[in-house]
């Protein structure tokens, strides 16, 4: 059986991606050890094809031999995956994709090969991380999806985490914006956790993007998910805590985040809530103090992360919406309010705004009033 699983992949069409998934499949060969590797041999093919004796020198005898005589579980992952990835939308990315997320090269131990489902071009634009506690309250949730679609709707790509509470409440926000949002899943690219996500995931899916670094087939467990956070908050320029306990996963995503050249961003609470104390504690710590979606845009955009990303941080400051942009001043002001200042026809206005909004030079906060998004 074993034999004829080798014939299979060998004689694959992707066959160099066949190698890359049955090396990274290799139990024992986790990041670190992939980059290893790669350091000592340059590929995969080159890794496989290596004497026992020189292998061994790298990784030891043990692993050396697993690697060149892998079990048949192993290569019945390799041919699930490439089967996964031959349908509609879905790719695997190894390290030398030219598709590969630019910014993850540059974290401790990224990942050999990604899975992802849908659009891959959000992964290499302009990101930003918003996660937070499972059990958000009311306003933490809305504060979640607020933020959310008005920095989607600015040009930031929104990455979360799939997971109940702040982490949906984000996607659901981004998905309505412009930019979208990616979900990095602690799970196989095709498994829904948790499953009451299941239409939220089918939406990322048809309009977003599923990001995981684990198999097709792969379950929840329990110590994959602190793992994937390196990769939500290596995809950003900047991550938003914005509610979460003072011993939670959002902080170690928050501060995987700091240890990576990002932006820490945390929203205030009250003193009395416990959901506000580990965001309280990272402002403490040096994060910055968020109010509004043009904190975070005011930061952001003078990030090289972004700017390397794509140019992002270029708007409309003048053209046929100039006169509505300085009506609006640099504060909320309600519907009416930039009507009479500018002295436009409540439908021209509605145009323009929304117009703004797509370039990311304004917002629509939550009590329906509009800002100037100054970058």
């Amino acid at each position: 059986m074993q034999d004829t699983a080798l014939h299979i992949v060998a004689h694959n069409r992707s066959a160099s991606m066949a190698d890359w998934l049955r090396l990274a499949q290799t139990p024992g060969v986790g990041p670190a050890t992939f980059t290893l590797l790669l350091d000592a041999f340059g590929d995969p093919a080159a890794v496989l094809t290596a004497s026992p004796a020189r292998l061994a020198t790298v990784v030891g005898a043990t692993l050396a031999r697993a690697i060149l005589q892998p079990a048949t579980t192993v290569l019945r992952q390799v041919e699930d995956a490439l089967a996964w990835a031959a349908r509609p939308a879905n790719h695997i990315l190894t390290r030398h994709d030219r598709r590969y997320p630019p910014r993850l090269h540059d974290i401790d131990d990224p990942p050999a090969v990604l899975y992802a489902s849908g659009r891959v071009e959000l992964l290499s634009g302009p990101c930003l991380g918003i996660v937070g506690s499972r059990n958000a309250s009311v306003q933490g949730a809305i504060n979640a999806e607020v933020f959310a679609q008005a920095l989607s709707m600015a040009g930031l790509t929104i990455v979360s985490g799939l997971a109940l509470g702040i982490d949906t409440a984000a996607h659901v926000g981004a998905l309505a914006g412009a930019a979208s949002t990616v979900a990095v899943v602690g799970t196989g690219p095709d498994i829904v956790y948790p499953a009451r996500n299941r239409a939220l995931w089918q939406r990322i899916a048809a309009h977003g993007c599923v990001l995981s670094e684990y198999a097709p087939g792969t379950p929840p467990l329990a110590h994959n998910f602190p793992q994937r956070n390196r990769i939500i908050s290596g995809l950003s320029a900047g991550v938003l805590v914005v509610e979460a306990a003072a011993k939670s996963g959002s902080l170690i995503t928050a501060r995987l985040a700091a240890s990576q050249g990002r932006e820490v961003f945390a929203i205030p609470g009250s003193i009395h809530s416990a959901l506000a104390k580990g965001c309280h504690l990272l402002l403490r710590e040096g994060a910055k103090l968020v109010e509004s979606a043009a904190d975070v845009l005011q930061e952001i955009y003078q990030s090289p992360i972004v700017r390397m990303a794509s140019g992002a941080g270029q708007h409309i400051a003048g053209g046929e919406h100039a006169d509505v942009l300085t009506a609006m001043g640099h504060g909320p002001l309600p519907l009416d309010a930039i009507a009479h200042a500018c002295a436009r026809a409540p439908h021209e206005l509605a145009t323009a705004l929304l117009e703004l909004e797509l370039a990311g030079a304004a917002e629509r906060l939550a009590d329906g009033s509009y800002q100037r998004i100054v970058r």
